[in-house]
């Protein structure tokens, strides 16, 4: 039987040739294959309240893709696999179900891997991330994992979905003081100083919504911190200070820079 590592080095092999028409970008196309190899070398999930019935399903799923080599198809078949662990929504009481929907910030949809790929060029080893509506913080949790940096913090107003993260934290094997988790509701807790920002359309901009963004764009603005920014379904343009640009957009993921 082929030991493990060699297995792994083949099915490198065998992305790097096929994976070129779905990421073209080569740096970015490596990172993919770090994320799909990461995924294949891991054990099933751990399942306290059986958030991830599908796992091992999607899992065979995706390893039968490998073997026919069509590119598309074994893309489609890891986002599914990534979805999956992300949760498309996350477990919420009554009271935080409420607050959210007072504010009305999105259900934990997953944010996709353009943004877990993209923020390689930004990361160095020094750097703080922050996710402002992290859910179970998978996407924060990937980042620090492909690029181990100073600490990566979590703000999520769910609580169970914070233990569930802290569960996927372990599962990834990175460190307990790499990743700090915040219960909170975004419109009200402290915004982190950071050198990379990723946010998911936390709330509407509007009412208390609207007081967060000019709040979170003020501090941004004031940070000495070059910080970058990484916004799905973008709200935050609009309260920006013109030390802010756009170097990225696709109409789903917004990234802005400062530039003095």
């Amino acid at each position: 039987m082929v030991p493990f590592p060699a297995m792994i080095r083949e099915i490198e092999e065998r992305l790097r040739a096929v994976l070129v028409d779905v990421c073209p970008e080569p740096d970015q196309r490596r990172r993919l294959i770090r994320l799909m190899t990461l995924f294949i070398g891991l054990p099933s999930p751990p399942n306290e309240g059986g958030h991830f019935p599908q796992y091992d399903d999607l899992k065979e799923r995706f390893l039968g893709s490998l073997v026919h080599g069509d590119s598309e198809l074994i893309d489609e078949c890891f986002l599914d696999l990534y979805a999956h662990v992300h949760m498309h929504e996350a477990p919420y009481t009554t009271d935080e179900r409420r607050s959210v929907d007072r504010s009305g910030g999105y259900w934990c949809h997953a944010g996709g891997l353009s943004p877990i790929l993209k923020a390689g060029d930004w990361i160095t080893p020094d750097s703080v991330s922050a996710d402002l509506g992290a859910g179970n913080g998978l996407q924060g949790l990937l980042m620090q994992k492909l690029y181990p940096h100073a600490r990566c913090v979590q703000v999520e107003i769910s609580s169970e979905a914070v233990a569930i993260g802290r569960r996927l934290q372990g599962w990834l094997g990175i460190p307990e003081v790499a990743v700090e988790w915040v219960v909170a509701d975004v419109v009200d807790a402290p915004i982190p100083d950071v050198d990379l920002l990723y946010l998911y359309r936390p709330v509407r901009p509007e009412g208390r919504g609207r007081l967060f963004y000019q709040r979170l764009a003020a501090g941004l603005a004031r940070s000495t911190r070059r910080t970058v920014i990484f916004s799905i379904a973008d709200c935050l343009r609009d309260f920006l200070s013109n030390r802010f640009e756009v170097f990225y957009s696709d109409g789903h993921l917004t990234c802005f820079r400062k530039t003095s």
